[in-house]
């Protein structure tokens, strides 16, 4: 089994910059990715970056490329998102996943309990 903790959300202006940890437990990195997806008030989730446990290689959102920067820590068994030059409409609850990869959410198996972003303007 695996287990996922985000952290890291918080209240950011427009233009500010956080950095989200998503700490795995259990099974660890078992699955062949993590993810991390996002999910607006009365809005739909979706995908935010991904990257592959083996090679270490990285796929973005139209919408944050440029300023997100998904990577991993093997030793701590961890995940992060740096997110950087953050808009209003980043804001939303953030969930790191685990699983197949891609970035579709059906290929996720492993949830986080979420972590709110609020970006002001």
């Amino acid at each position: 089994q695996v287990q996922l903790v985000e952290s890291g959300g918080g209240l950011v202006q427009a233009g500010g910059s956080l950095r989200l940890s998503c700490a795995a437990s259990g099974r660890t990195f078992l699955s062949s990715a993590m993810g991390w997806f996002r999910q607006a008030p009365g809005k739909e989730r979706e995908f935010v970056a991904g990257i592959r446990w083996s090679g270490g290689s990285t796929y973005y959102a139209d919408s944050v490329k440029g300023r997100f920067t998904i990577s991993r820590d093997a030793a701590k068994n961890t995940a992060f998102l740096q997110m950087n030059s953050l808009k209003p409409e980043d804001t939303a609850v953030y969930y790191c996943a685990a699983g197949d990869g891609g970035k579709h959410g059906s290929s996720y198996y492993h949830w986080g309990q979420g972590t709110q972003v609020t970006v002001s303007s």
